[in-house]
């Protein structure tokens, strides 16, 4: 699938997720906001997989709104303007989980299929294509 990143561009990204997953985490720590409340939201943006039951190419905007940067920078940016912490708690956690996600190789989706990512094949279309 054309778009896709490989080689050495795929590494950079990679790295680049990993550290957005690192500071995120020490912005959290930082933060004092409970673990607990990390762990039970930390999985939450991946429940956007379940628009892949309607079909590939609403699955596949689903997953990419909930795995944007876009919304956890918004989260963190409006909880400097409005002074609310819990913003920059869904923020830290939202944007955690998207670095974590990268970092693994699972990037935005095209709509040819879950397997298809700009960060290259994953999955059974990875296997496929080898």
């Amino acid at each position: 699938m054309s778009g896709a990143t490989t080689g050495g561009v795929r590494i950079v990204l990679r790295l680049e997720a990993l550290c957005v997953f690192a500071a995120a985490l020490i912005a959290y720590r930082a933060s004092g906001a409970g673990w607990g409340t990390f762990a039970i939201w930390f999985l939450l943006p991946d429940l956007s997989l379940l628009a892949y039951l309607v079909g590939a190419r609403v699955g596949a905007l689903t997953y990419n709104i909930a795995h944007s940067y876009v919304g956890p920078v918004g989260c963190l940016a409006a909880s400097m303007l409005l002074s609310a912490p819990i913003l920059a708690t869904v923020g830290l956690i939202w944007g955690a989980h998207i670095g974590f996600d990268r970092t693994l190789g699972y990037g935005l989706k095209y709509s040819a299929g879950f397997g298809f990512t700009h960060l290259g094949r994953i999955g059974r279309a990875a296997r496929e294509a080898a």
